[in-house]
């Protein structure tokens, strides 16, 4: 039957005679299983040998779609449930689908349903039966994904207060390459947001003509005017996500650019600005992510009370300042100093920065004095940024409204030094971490080391491929790729007392076994001329300091197309709650030096069986 079947799909291409290479690449696509142009050439080349022609028969068609198509791995594994190698009639199928994909509800309609979805043989699928070729396209299909599909929609609940919830983050998300005198873009809004990206920053400066403007202060990154960044954000903020974005505003403007900002923000964004609580204006708790669909909040420093704030909604506050004052600790890893380590910040030239690294951190203090528009002051509500003292003082004085913003270099002395009162602290309050400013290159720390102490806005340079950023991206997959995502119940209750270096009671052991089958269509490494690489497959965890770890399989040579390992590798890990998975392809260049090829992260609780 297959062979009929396969007959009429191809023969109508053939009745001319032979065919080239990319009418076989078009063919190809009618089949619906996805090709990889550099593989389908060479194994066309390879089909030709020493002939002198560029064109391929009927025969050499299906012996190219065979070896690209055809795979041992699933030949032997459809023969194991198929008594006749021909067909798995419903109860193989189901067999196969309890024992290898322990799908242990199986059933007669779940099988039905992948015949019906899958199979593409008609005359085999009217026998409620499946073929080789149904089973291919069944095994390369979304529903045999790696990740849990259950995990692919947002199936967390969502109406915890905000502080319980991992916020996907971005740091200065307006630039696309360095810190320096890259490019400010548009684009980088647009990419974090369709990423799921609920916490932007934007740098604002005064601009002339009394426009504000967006930018890397005290460096040579170009300038994007403040209306254009917030008409993007108002077009793509829902788009991969229902939940609320967050503005992280660093503010360096006038009060009278300030106001500017603050009318820009309410004509653009309209009913999608949050200007009130919802409810009681008395905040003893924040909303949940639920409770703020499709809202946009504004995080600012603020004057006064909310309820005062609420007060003057009505009336017209232009003109009007408040002052903030707060103590500011020269040894403090300010934002703006910290992104800006090759310009003095102030004007006068006499004054050297050395003050920033002064040995005795807590000794100099001087009173800092901000002047804030009263009118962006009152569209912070629930994210009123606030200087970090210590966590001593947050715990005293701060309200569950307000946050802080701590640089990377500090807080990680705090997860070596005080990872419990970090802990304590992050289960109250919002906390977000920025990278250093001496990461000129826009480079990023590992994420994992934050997230691990429960903070739920780990900022990132979105725009610099690498290992964070794969952590990153595989870590938001999860709740349908929402961007919050519920901390476990440790990183959440007041009166936990987990902190990753010792896990204690908090440990619920998974031992985790993976078999290492095979590769398929990997791409092939840049140094080969043959369409070759010697595959090998790195699989890491990343969580708490005891689960850090990771193992290598054999390395095949010379082939990408389709290497096979068939190799255990099993691991035991202590915080499952907290842990990815990483799958990294490399191809060995020499003993000492691997290309990367590719790589899969994704959480470990995300995983499917099978």
């Amino acid at each position: 039957i297959s062979h009929t079947w396969f007959l009429s799909m191809v023969q109508n291409e053939f009745r001319t005679g032979k065919i080239d290479l990319d009418s076989t690449m078009k063919l190809l696509e009618k089949f619906h299983i996805p090709f990889d142009f550099e593989h389908v050439k060479h194994v066309f080349k390879k089909t030709l040998d020493k002939r002198k022609t560029h064109m391929i028969n009927i025969e050499d068609f299906r012996a190219i779609y065979r070896a690209l198509v055809h795979r041992s791995e699933f030949r032997e594994l459809f023969c194991a449930y198929s008594p006749n190698c021909k067909i798995l009639a419903t109860t193989d199928l189901i067999e196969f689908l309890r024992r290898e994909q322990y799908e242990s509800e199986a059933c007669e309609i779940t099988a039905l349903e992948i015949i019906l979805k899958y199979e593409p043989i008609e005359e085999v699928r009217k026998r409620r039966q499946m073929s080789f070729e149904g089973f291919i396209r069944y095994m390369s299909s979304e529903d045999c994904s790696i990740f849990r599909n259950d995990h692919k929609t947002v199936y967390q609940d969502m109406n915890h207060p905000l502080c319980d919830y991992f916020i996907s983050s971005s740091h200065n998300t307006y630039l696309i390459s360095d810190q320096l005198v890259g490019p400010s873009h548009l684009w980088g809004y647009t990419s974090a947001l369709l990423k799921g990206c609920r916490c932007l920053e934007i740098d604002c400066w005064d601009g002339s003509n009394n426009e504000p403007v967006v930018y890397h202060g005290h460096t040579l990154t170009s300038k994007i005017p403040f209306h254009s960044v917030i008409q993007v954000i108002d077009k793509y903020a829902f788009v991969a996500s229902d939940y609320p974005v967050i503005l992280s505003l660093e503010n360096h403007c006038s009060p009278k650019q300030q106001e500017v900002m603050a009318d820009y923000l309410g004509s653009i964004l309209g009913d999608k600005l949050l200007t009130s609580t919802i409810g009681d204006t008395e905040v003893t708790q924040l909303p949940s992510p639920e409770a703020l669909k499709f809202k946009i909040l504004i995080k600012n420093k603020k004057v006064g009370t909310i309820e005062e704030g609420m007060i003057r909604r009505n009336s017209d506050s232009h003109g009007e300042t408040g002052v903030i004052s707060e103590f500011e600790y020269l040894s403090d890893e300010d934002e703006t100093d910290e992104k800006a380590p090759l310009y003095s910040r102030s004007h006068s030239s006499k004054r050297k920065r050395e003050h920033i690294h002064s040995p005795s951190p807590r000794k100099k203090a001087k009173m800092k004095k901000m002047k804030i528009a009263i009118a962006l002051s009152d569209l912070v509500v629930y994210t009123k940024s606030e200087k970090f003292v210590s966590f001593e003082h947050s715990l005293t004085n701060q309200k569950c409204f307000e946050n802080n913003s701590i640089g990377e270099v500090r807080a990680r002395k705090f997860v070596k030094h005080s990872a419990k009162e970090f802990v304590s602290h992050t289960s109250r309050f919002i906390t977000r971490i920025y990278p250093k400013g001496t990461r000129a290159n826009s480079s990023n720390y590992n994420p994992q080391e934050f997230w691990n102490v429960g903070c739920q806005m780990v900022a990132l340079n979105f725009q610099t491929p690498g290992l964070q950023m794969e952590l990153q991206d595989g870590k938001f997959l999860d709740n349908g790729g929402c961007g919050y995502i519920l901390k476990p119940e440790f990183l959440r209750n007041h009166n936990s007392t987990f902190t990753p270096q010792t896990v204690g009671r908090y440990s619920k052991p998974m031992s985790l076994s993976i078999r290492l089958i095979s590769g398929y269509q990997l791409p092939p490494s840049n140094l080969s001329k043959t369409n070759k690489a010697d595959p090998l497959v790195t699989i890491e965890i990343y969580g708490v300091p005891e689960d850090q770890t990771k193992k290598k399989s054999s390395v095949i040579k010379s082939n990408a197309l389709s290497p096979r390992w068939d190799e255990f590798f099993s691991f035991t890990v202590q915080v499952p709650e907290l842990a990815l998975i990483r799958f990294c392809v490399e191809d060995e260049i020499s003993l000492v030096a691997n290309e990367f090829l590719g790589q899969y992260t994704l959480p470990l609780l995300s995983l499917s069986k099978g």
